[in-house]
């Protein structure tokens, strides 16, 4: 059975690291409890753009997606100084799902680790709750802020060539968009001359 840490007192994301090698994660604290959720940076924004979605939904369109521009974007929020060093659960999703609990004006996560999703995998079953499973909730107000610091989040990491998307470290960049080079394909003319003769 999944671990239920009830309505979150605390609830962020942060990325651990420096930029081209972060780690992205959750962390939520509770009565009942604390978590460190570990998830690949994709995940996380895809966490973000579902919970738009559904705020955007349950106002009507009155709070819409944050776009954080590159100029003046606030430092995102880090993980609490008294948030416990040995969290309850430290995790790596494998599947996040939220709903919204209309008569509580909650959202509800469930995370489904990334072993139960492999066991299921390896066992061609559907998934069953373990004991490292987790759920919890947090307002409509806990939930855009989180959405606005993911956003953050991931804006911040390295950035990207406008021309061709890719990632700059700060090396030389050989842009193939900006500077003309394109990979050659070359035609063999010896299978050409011999189908000719």
């Amino acid at each position: 059975m999944s671990i239920d840490l009830g309505v979150s007192r605390v609830l962020g994301a942060e990325a651990v690291g420096r930029p081209g090698q972060r780690r992205f994660r959750l962390f939520t604290q509770s009565g009942h409890g604390s978590a460190l959720v570990w998830m690949e940076k994709e995940q996380l924004n895809s966490l973000s753009l579902a919970l738009d979605r559904a705020l955007a939904q349950l106002t009507d369109g009155q709070i819409l997606r944050t776009e954080a521009s590159a100029s003046g974007m606030p430092a995102p929020r880090g993980i609490p100084a008294d948030f416990p060093s040995r969290p309850t659960r430290d995790i790596q999703a494998g599947q996040i799902t939220v709903a919204y609990d209309e008569r509580n004006a909650q959202f509800i996560m469930s995370i489904v680790t990334l072993e139960t999703l492999l066991e299921r995998t390896e066992e061609g079953e559907q998934v069953r709750e373990n004991d490292e499973d987790l759920t919890f909730r947090f307002t409509q107000e806990q939930a855009q802020e989180l959405s606005m610091n993911i956003t953050i989040i991931v804006r911040a990491g390295r950035p990207v060539c406008p021309f061709c998307g890719t990632p700059l470290d700060g090396s030389p960049h050989a842009c193939v968009k900006q500077n003309g080079h394109h990979k050659t394909i070359q035609v063999q003319q010896s299978d050409l001359e011999e189908d000719e003769e």
